[in-house]
């Protein structure tokens, strides 16, 4: 996909709505927007398709860690998926189907990153400029550019000097050969336990270098049967049906993320027999037992992780690294690993929301001025002192228990809600109120502070204060129901 829409000149009339990203959040909102009669949008991706996660993240084992039924469209049901839980490869397609059947690719501009927008008040515009000096002007402004989409490369002494190859698992380089090899994994996070499996049976030897064990739990994972796949393809409302059990199956679970701390040791026991059964060497038992309460951090799934590992060329090493050589890994006890590759699984940098775009609102206020003390925004979508932007999967709605799907949708609502608004006659513009967003963030932490995920651990959630700045700490329903109606009186409405 090469379609780079014309750039817009600063005399045309601005588009309705822009759109910054073309994964999940801003594939889907385009096709509601399309629903509800709204033509005038247009999408900036960075890359050359569309898919976000899905397309940078195609690492071997790649794939959801939610049940496919549940991590799809409920406007756009697949019944068809190969497995109970998808493969990378399926959820990317099913992204770009997504696309054609709703003939968007005509509103996507492709190899289009966003170097910064700011917001002229007097018009009531959005003002973007992207790195290859396009200029766009729409009347509100989408940011859908996700949650983990900037990997987080590890600082390590030395890096630059290492004569192998090395890369980071979300720019898998496919071409380089692993079998033979003597491979170093930096990282043990939710990509590590899915490739990791998969490069064992080829490397000569693989080290595992892991800053903090992580729960790992069975998957509950088979390919759908023949006979099973008719059955839905038959009756369609059975998938709707599967959809609905795994929805409240999951979302139960917040009970024991933010009620219920204690009711994690049910997890805790379906973790311990799970390590026991595929590692008996007592020393790596050990190893592999993390030192904060499960739940703190992310929860991991996976069959072969745990199998994998108990593999005779695979050394897991919990020893800080202090440089890497030219030839290898140097631990902190002063030995050296000669290794051949280098592959990080260091995850992302989840809590840099938007960077490295400039965002500049009201008065030329800066969004990382605003954002000095953590991210934050009311309902995860509003700003106060930018106007007319509006964020999807933005601060504290990521989840520990159920589909990130299910809050887009209920996001893509009051989104949409917002733009109807802005077709009153003469509405310029709307600003949530500094105190609304002051309110709603004060009671969010209050509740967080309870969780499990403030137990007493470091994570992805947080940012480098400690502030948790990702996670929504309640149930998915509550949240559909505070984004189902849109309070104008939460707003600033300047006309």
């Amino acid at each position: 996909m090469t379609n780079n829409p014309p750039v817009t000149a600063a005399t045309d009339t601005p588009l309705r709505v822009l759109i910054i990203g073309a994964g999940f959040a801003g594939v889907g909102l385009a096709i509601r927007l399309k629903q509800c009669g709204i033509e005038s949008f247009l999408l900036l991706e960075k890359a050359c398709a569309v898919g976000g996660t899905w397309r940078d993240n195609s690492y071997p084992g790649a794939a959801c860690d939610v049940p496919s039924h549940l991590y799809s469209f409920s406007f756009e049901p697949k019944t068809d998926w190969s497995r109970k839980f998808a493969p990378q490869a399926e959820i990317f397609a099913y992204i770009q189907q997504c696309v054609s059947k709703h003939e968007l690719a005509a509103q996507i501009s492709f190899n289009t990153e966003v170097a910064s927008a700011e917001f002229d008040a007097v018009a009531g515009v959005w003002q973007v400029h992207c790195i290859d000096g396009r200029h766009y002007r729409a009347l509100a402004l989408v940011s859908a550019c996700g949650q983990l989409n900037r990997p987080a490369y590890p600082r390590i002494p030395g890096l630059d000097s290492f004569s192998g190859e090395r890369f980071h698992s979300a720019r898998w380089q496919h071409e380089v050969e692993l079998a033979g090899k003597r491979v170093a994994v930096i990282g043990t996070g939710a990509s590590a336990i899915q490739f990791v499996p998969e490069i064992v049976p080829k490397v000569a030897q693989l080290y595992l270098f892991q800053r903090s064990a992580a729960y790992v739990i069975p998957k509950p994972d088979r390919a759908y049967r023949a006979w099973e796949l008719a059955l839905l393809t038959r009756l369609p409302w059975l998938q709707q049906l599967d959809r609905g059990l795994k929805y409240v199956q999951h979302e139960v679970r917040a009970l024991a993320f933010i009620h219920f701390p204690a009711l994690m040791k049910l997890f805790k026991l379906s973790f311990h027999r799970h390590l026991a059964s595929a590692i008996t060497d007592p020393e790596l038992q050990r190893q592999l037992v993390p030192d904060y309460p499960l739940g703190c951090k992310r929860i991991l799934i996976s069959n072969n992780y745990f199998p994998a590992l108990a593999q005779a060329h695979v050394e897991v090493i919990n020893s800080g690294i202090r440089e890497v050589t030219e030839r290898g890994v140097v631990t902190e006890d002063g030995r050296e690993r000669e290794v051949d590759v280098l592959i990080y699984g260091t995850g992302f940098a989840a809590t840099d929301f938007l960077a490295p775009m400039q965002i500049k609102g009201l008065n030329g206020l800066d969004l990382n001025q605003a954002w000095r003390d953590g991210a934050e925004a009311y309902k995860g979508i509003s700003v106060s002192g930018f106007p007319n932007l509006f964020m999807l999967y933005g601060p504290n709605t990521n989840l520990g228990h159920n589909s990130i799907l299910y809050m887009l949708e209920s996001q893509f609502a009051y989104v949409l809600n917002c733009l109807q608004t802005l077709e009153q006659p003469g509405l310029r513009y709307m600003d949530v109120k500094p105190q609304v967003q002051q309110r709603f963030n004060q009671h969010l932490q209050q509740v967080i502070r309870h969780s499990i995920w403030e137990q007493g651990c470091n994570s992805w959630y947080k940012n480098a204060a400690g502030k948790n700045t990702n996670n929504w700490p309640g149930f998915t329903f509550t949240y559909r129901q505070q984004t189902r109606h849109l309070e104008l009186a939460d707003y600033e409405c300047t006309r």
